[in-house]
This record gives C-alpha cells, sequence and structure tokens, in this order.
C-alpha cells in the first residue's frame, strides 16, 4: 500500500500523563507507513519524547504535509490556527471523549490511520474567523478563531452595552454579558450553551448569539459570513474579547471589534464512513431513546 503523503507533524496535548508513550506509539506507527515525522517544538520540549525531529509550529507548516493531532478538540484548535495559513490537512486521534473535530479514538488509531494515509479518507474544509481591534482608527489588537470571537463583560462588572453592525448597517444596542460571533464549526461550543444553533459545516455563515442578554427578545441570529461584523463597545466595565479564549484584548469605550470571514481554511480528514450527523448523535445523545 503506498502512502499518499511523506511528511508527519505529530501535535499532542502535552499536559496529559502518559502522553508521551502515546506519541511515540503513533510516531512509529507511522515511520513504519513510510512517513518522516517531526514533533511540535512544545510537544517535544514537554514529553522529553527523543529520536524524531522538532520543528516550530511555522517551520512544520513549511515542510510537513500532514498534521496528526493527538488530544482534544482544543489542541486541534490550537496547532489548526496555526497551520491553516499552509493549507495542511489535519488528522485528530482523541485520548478520551470523542471530540467534535477530533474523531478517531486512541484505541483504534493504527486500523483507521493505515488507510486514510494511502488516500481513502473524508475531507473536509471549514471556514475560519478573522478579527480586529480597533482603538482611535489604529488596529491594536487581531487574531483568528476557528470557533468563535467572543466580547465579554469583566468577571466582577454589570453588562456590557454594544453596538452591532454587519456590512456596515446598523443592527442593535445590545445589553448582555458578552456577545459571540460563532463559526459553524463554533456552533456547537459556546454559542451552543447560550441558545444559539446548530449549523452544519457545509453552511457558509455566522452565528451571533448574545450572552445572558437584558431584553429576552435579543435572540442568536444567522448571518451571511460575506459581510463584516462590527462591534463597537458603548458602555460597561473591564470588557474584553477573546478569540477561540485566545489572544485576549482589553477593550475601553469606542473600541470596535470586526470580525470576517477570513482568507484561510481548514482542512480535516475523517475516516472514511465519518458522518457529521453521527458525531451529532453521540456527543449530543440524541439517539438516547433508542434501545
Amino acid at each position: 500500500m503506498t502512502c499518499r503523503f511523506r511528511h508527519a507533524a505529530l501535535v499532542g496535548k502535552y499536559l496529559t500523563p502518559g502522553i508521551g508513550s502515546v506519541l511515540d506509539e503513533v510516531a512509529q506507527f507511522l515511520v513504519r507507513q513510510g512517513l518522516e515525522v517531526s514533533l511540535e517544538s512544545e510537544t517535544a520540549l514537554n514529553t522529553g519524547l527523543t529520536g524524531y525531529g522538532v520543528l516550530a509550529a511555522d517551520a512544520l507548516g513549511q515542510q510537513c504535509d500532514l498534521a496528526v493531532v493527538v488530544g482534544g478538540d482544543g489542541t486541534m484548535l490550537g496547532i489548526a490556527r496555526q497551520l491553516s495559513q499552509h493549507g495542511i490537512p489535519l488528522v485528530g486521534i482523541n485520548q478520551g471523549r470523542l471530540g467534535f473535530i477530533t474523531d478517531v479514538p486512541i484505541g483504534s488509531f493504527a486500523e483507521a490511520l493505515t488507510p486514510m494515509l494511502s488516500g481513502d479518507y473524508i475531507e473536509e474544509c471549514r471556514s475560519m474567523l478573522e478579527g480586529s481591534v480597533w482603538r482611535d482608527g489604529n488596529a491594536i489588537s487581531d487574531g483568528f478563531a476557528i470557533n468563535d470571537v467572543v466580547v465579554s463583560r469583566g468577571g466582577a462588572s454589570s453588562m456590557v452595552e454594544l453596538k452591532i453592525e454587519v456590512g456596515g448597517e446598523f443592527v442593535a444596542n445590545l445589553r448582555a454579558d458578552g456577545l459571540i460571533v460563532a463559526s459553524p464549526t463554533g456552533s456547537t461550543a459556546y454559542a451552543l450553551s447560550a441558545g444559539g444553533p446548530l449549523l452544519h459545516p457545509g453552511i457558509t455563515g455566522w452565528v451571533l448569539a448574545p450572552i445572558a442578554p437584558h431584553d429576552l427578545s435579543n435572540r442568536p441570529i444567522v448571518l451571511p459570513d460575506s459581510a463584516a461584523i462590527a462591534i463597537e463597545i458603548v458602555a460597561g466595565r473591564d470588557a474584553s474579547v477573546n478569540f477561540d479564549m485566545q489572544n485576549v484584548a482589553s477593550l475601553l469605550h469606542g473600541d470596535r471589534v470586526t470580525v470576517r470571514r477570513s482568507a484561510h481554511q481548514v482542512r480535516f480528514l475523517h475516516p472514511l464512513g465519518w458522518s457529521y450527523y453521527a458525531t451529532l448523535r453521540r456527543k449530543l445523545h440524541w439517539n438516547s431513546g433508542v434501545n
């Protein structure tokens, strides 16, 4: 069986106890399949795993043609943001509960990966968010997100008031604990707990979901991803914005957060037979009444 790939990046949730031996097992498997293996630098540093190449994330993007991620969805999100600009496909091996985007069980990774490495897989592309923080006409911070961009109040403060525009058109003034702009991938994350709908990954749209709004008429809405969203801080103390819970920036009154569709996408590889709906059934227990 001919391997379709030549050089695999290996990334792990390095704070997990015993991850070193698991990563070594995956690495040895990939080598037996004919791939060169390079560890992501933080993974190598924190596991002490030796015998393989070590590269920083950007170098992995330049030199590898596949990324194998061992951990959970959080680990996948972190490296996917960094590798997205390089167009490298990613496959996720989940150590614990089945993830939404890390769907290969650790106990059967060899059986799942063997046909995938020869080209038998399902590939899907997921859209990303790109945002900036503007103050006095100058961009002071920016970031990428696969799940969501979240503007929220401070932990000890009251609500924030936000002015929302879509495509340059005023939409609403919102008083709430915050506001979530979520991609279809992120619709199963924080936005879901805020009452937002599920968006199939094939939908070219965003979820705009208020967090604990003052007016119950402020409901989540699905927007086309072709228009930029602008969120201005009108009132409230200690507001902040984060991108996938990373790149946190403090906000002042008058600051504007702009969110748009990124030019980059994330490529995920799944085993043959993978189904988005089956993932939802398992994660959300939609089949709990079926014997």
